[in-house]
């Protein structure tokens, strides 16, 4: 299996968009795209708000369920219609996600190409390739993206001239490839490239 990985600091800064646009882009790949959420307290990681599809049961405190309907507004039926073979969503609370990789390896055991929007993944898997979403007037920032920074391939940026975070390391888009991007895509062709250079 080669895995791509796309990350970001926040929420709703372009994520899924970006990897659409990489399915999308490479359809010779034949994805299995594959949405990672992590809940706590009754909040979901997707969009910060109260949700119901946290995981309660404590012997097996995790979900990874196929996407069968490529009509609806989920991520998982996005990345169906931009062309991924299947979708996979993957659910856990905080902090436990690695007692899903198991499970998660054995689902994916027969795919050769997956693409996974997370960031917390990467403590747990080695990817391929890893994209990072970053906007710069987003003050909310992840600390399973912080973590992850220095691991990214190239950088998606959507406001490239704001002024970057005060602690955000500057020399970091000197030292890594960072393209422009911005809606609907948040994607760049480069980016494209640079992926099938690891993966394809």
């Amino acid at each position: 299996m080669k895995l791509a990985a796309v990350g970001g600091h926040s929420r709703n800064i372009g994520k899924t968009s970006l990897l659409c646009s990489l399915v999308a882009s490479t359809p010779e790949l034949d994805w299995t795209a594959v949405k990672v959420a992590q809940s706590g307290h009754g909040i979901c990681s997707r969009d910060g708000q109260p949700c119901d599809c946290a995981v309660d049961d404590p012997v097996h405190p995790y979900s990874i369920d196929p996407e069968t309907n490529r009509d609806g507004p989920e991520d998982t039926s996005r990345m169906l219609r931009a062309g991924a073979k299947r979708a996979l969503w993957v659910r856990s609370p905080q902090g436990r996600l690695g007692e899903a990789i198991p499970s998660f390896e054995a689902a994916l055991a027969e795919d050769e190409q997956v693409i996974v929007e997370s960031n917390s993944l990467l403590d747990h898997m080695d990817p391929a390739f890893y994209v990072a979403v970053l906007d710069f007037r987003v003050e909310d920032f992840k600390a399973s993206c912080r973590r992850h920074l220095e691991r990214a391939d190239v950088f998606a940026l959507v406001a490239p001239d704001a002024e970057p975070w005060e602690w955000f390391d500057r020399t970091l888009l000197e030292r890594r490839p960072w393209f422009a991007v911005e809606s609907p895509s948040y994607c760049a062709p480069e980016i494209v490239d640079l992926m099938r250079e690891r993966i394809g």
